[in-house]
């Protein structure tokens, strides 16, 4: 496996677990490190991305636990939020990364802007892309869009997690059917993740809800972040707009781009995705 990998590619030991990125681009052009949605991993970002993103130091990393990096043991102290902001610390260590920009999609924007709570000073802005901030509010939109797909009525629970159970036992690929407004954006991600052969285990989903994460709601931590936010928004995909985006926009004040896309709005149309975090960025 290892005499695969292209330069750049690399396996380091962190915090005691085995963690994969991809290094590539200028060591003095602006650092980005993109953090994928919960349980996946960066290969399609890349993929798709990565050709168009040459004026950037890049660094693609799959968080512990997820694709390329070493397998864990079932246990749930492994996967918390703090660890998983831990790991990117240890990394900005390990590249001796003086500052760089996190790039959160989805779950990935809790990582990115706990980060920047924790290590402000290594921060020079946080980009999130179709972000889940508040669990208990996404918990509410799955569950109303269950019932409305699959026309039944469902009793609403105080308890997020147990409405988030209710949602994904109405429809099991709920997610799938709200975040790909258009079929052919689906087919295109699921033949690149085929090209990469990663599946996931499922261990940080279970993890991370064993640790309460349906009842999170970070924007009680937005008083700390100092960092300037820039929200990429698809406007198709309802889990994260225009709930999710919202508390950002409003709380942070945090820059909004607004796109025609689903939840992996670089499908629809990259050079405009890319073009929006370019001037994110900028």
């Amino acid at each position: 496996m290892l005499d695969d990998l292209d330069v750049g590619q690399n396996f380091v030991r962190l915090n005691s677990v085995d963690l994969f990125y991809t290094d590539l681009g200028r060591d003095d052009a602006t650092a980005i490190i993109f953090l994928h949605d919960l349980g996946y991993n960066s290969y399609s970002f890349q993929e798709i991305c990565g050709d168009l993103l040459f004026n950037y130091r890049m660094i693609y990393l799959d968080q512990r636990g997820c694709g390329r990096s070493g397998e864990l043991e079932s246990d749930p102290e492994l996967f918390t939020i703090d660890a998983l902001v831990d790991d990117l610390e240890a990394l900005r260590l390990h590249l001796g990364l003086r500052r760089f920009v996190p790039l959160g999609h989805g779950f990935g924007a809790v990582i990115a802007l706990e980060y920047a709570r924790r290590f402000s000073q290594h921060v020079n802005r946080v980009v999130v892309v179709n972000p889940w901030v508040h669990f208990p509010e996404l918990s509410r939109v799955l569950l109303d869009a269950a019932s409305r797909l699959t026309e039944r009525s469902v009793r609403s629970s105080d308890d997020s997690e147990a409405r988030a159970e209710a949602a994904f036992g109405l429809r099991e690929d709920l997610l799938a059917v709200l975040h790909f407004p258009k079929p052919a954006s689906r087919l295109h991600l699921e033949f690149v993740d085929s090209e990469s052969g990663l599946f996931g285990s499922g261990l940080v989903q279970e993890g991370l809800v064993f640790n309460k994460l349906w009842d999170l709601e970070y924007p009680l931590y937005f008083p700390e972040i100092s960092a300037e936010v820039t929200v990429i928004a698809g406007l198709d995909d309802s889990t994260s707009y225009p709930s999710q985006t919202d508390w950002l926009v409003d709380l942070l004040n945090a820059e909004l781009f607004e796109l025609e896309a689903g939840h992996y709005p670089w499908l629809e149309d990259t050079e405009v995705f890319i073009r929006a975090l370019e001037e994110a960025v900028s």
